[in-house]
């Protein structure tokens, strides 16, 4: 018996080995999907260099240039490289802060210029909410609804993450009060108190949000927000409470006790945050990946659990996957891989969708029109944009390609990991961040990996974060590594 069952093991594990090599010969067998784009990076200056220098001098005098690398010519860019005005040919691994889906100047997108569709959408840009073109419900079941997350039937779409998490926040507290009142229509004191942004009419109620979460850049997007203090420092915030997001220790396999541990006192801060809380509750909003905060991930199980308390306490659940979104973690939305037993209540989107807004269940529409509305609501170009992403990611089976390399680039930073080059390597598909030493170490190799040809981002205080396109391929991350190896050995 004992000899049939070593038998079984070592069959399996030959099995394992096989499958493992097919896996790794189909990454380098894979046809390229752009074989025109440079083979490698290709460096003439520095970076930034005198072009780039210029441009930001003369720039400056109107805009604020602190935070800018380096200026891009996106006419040269392709693919998976940006070139910058210098004629710097970059492997981006950064892509626009995550935003770009499927490589510079792709094809899907230039074809788009030539169909009058799009020539009349872009020479006429609709107020969405009064004149819609009509084809724009072609354009919202081809881009948003054909991928909309499982239990969504409606979706609302705005310019911007920050846009979409202030709606989201918005019908979250349209639903809580209109359930307190029992459904009825408002009252004239309601009506009129609200005019003096006085109770009953403004209803002091909160957002839930986490420790070094991102949320966006506006006003209620920034009290949700704490990942730097820059980024809210001197600006007025809502009085919303904040959870402990858990602090898993890596790599995750050797540290199960301590997260395990981790994660239910933090569902046990978040059950009594609702529970005693003087203003009540709307929502609870959370990152798949806390990406600014540091690349932050938790376990399927705590969001499982995190929406179980919300649905206890009947506390909407708002998934933020603005950065999360649209394949970057090998799925379509990163909350599929948390299995809940019911969908999340909102998934607000933006970046690699080119577009921007939040998914909802039909529930959830306020009873009012002009309750969520603005005058672009959203933009049907961009939702034509939307459509081609769509039309790529199905075509070119690119969630597979972010499984694959995502896996390889994880096993391979691994390795560096053993050196002692880099700490914590984590990620879920290809959104993949590690640790450096210190905060200037961190800094420093950003500058030195842009030196070589290499453009990647930060965030956190000591964390690198990579950002790679859906396109992003084997041969992309055998340079990223070989360039980090030269940089960090």
């Amino acid at each position: 018996m004992l000899s049939s069952r070593m038998h079984l093991l070592r069959s399996a594990r030959r099995a394992t080995v096989l499958a493992t090599t097919r896996q790794l010969a189909s990454l380098r067998e894979a046809a390229p999907f752009f074989p025109d784009e440079p083979a490698r990076p290709e460096m003439k200056t520095a970076v930034p260099g005198p072009n780039s220098k210029k441009i930001m001098e003369k720039l400056n005098k109107y805009q604020d240039t602190r935070s800018v690398f380096f200026v891009a010519d996106y006419e040269k860019s392709k693919g998976n490289y940006i070139v910058d005005a210098d004629g710097n040919k970059m492997l981006d691994v950064f892509a626009q802060i995550a935003s770009i889906p499927v490589g510079y100047n792709n094809p899907a997108f230039l074809n788009l210029i030539s169909k009058p569709a799009f020539q009349t959408a872009l020479a006429n840009r609709a107020a969405l909410g009064v004149n819609p073109n009509k084809d724009w419900v072609d354009s919202v079941e081809k881009a948003f609804m054909r991928v909309a997350p499982k239990g969504m039937d409606n979706v609302f779409t705005v310019m911007c993450g920050s846009c979409a998490n202030e709606n989201a926040f918005k019908t979250a507290f349209m639903y809580k009060a209109a359930k307190g009142r029992g459904e009825r229509d408002f009252t004239v004191e309601e009506l009129n108190s609200c005019m003096k942004n006085q109770a009953p009419g403004t209803p002091d109620m909160a957002i839930l949000s986490f420790s070094q979460a991102f949320h966006g850049r506006l006003f209620g997007s920034l009290t949700a927000t704490a990942s730097k203090a820059i980024h809210k420092v001197d600006i007025p915030a809502f009085d919303w409470p904040k959870a402990p997001f858990p602090a898993l220790k890596y790599p995750l396999d050797q540290n199960v006790e301590h997260n395990q541990r981790v994660e239910k006192e933090s569902l046990e801060a978040i059950e009594n945050i609702i529970q005693e809380s003087k203003k009540p509750i709307a929502a609870v909003i959370v990152e798949p990946v806390q990406s600014e905060g540091g690349d932050n991930h938790a376990s399927p199980a705590f969001f499982r659990g995190l929406q179980a308390v919300c649905q206890k306490h009947d506390v909407l659940f708002i998934v933020d996957e603005v950065q999360t979104g649209v394949g970057a973690t090998g799925t379509f939305w990163a909350h599929e891989a948390w299995q809940l037993p019911s969908p999340p209540d909102m998934v607000t989107f933006s970046k690699k969708f080119q577009a921007a807004g939040f998914y909802l269940s039909s529930r959830l529409r306020p009873s009012q029109p002009y309750r969520l509305y603005n005058t672009w609501m959203g933009d049907p170009v961009r939702a034509m944009q939307a459509a081609a992403i769509v039309d790529e990611i199905q075509d070119k089976n690119l969630l597979e390609n972010v499984q694959q390399v995502g896996s390889y680039l994880q096993s391979r930073l691994g390795e560096f990991a053993k050196k002692n080059w880099l700490a914590n390597v984590r990620g879920q598909g290809a959104f993949i961040a590690f640790d450096m030493e210190t905060p200037a170490k961190r800094d420093q190799f950003l500058a030195d990996m842009r030196q070589r040809g290499v453009n990647v981002g930060g965030c956190g205080d000591r964390t690198v974060r990579l950002r790679p396109m859906l396109t992003f391929q084997k041969k992309h991350a055998d340079i990223l590594l070989e360039t980090m190896e030269a940089t960090l050995s």
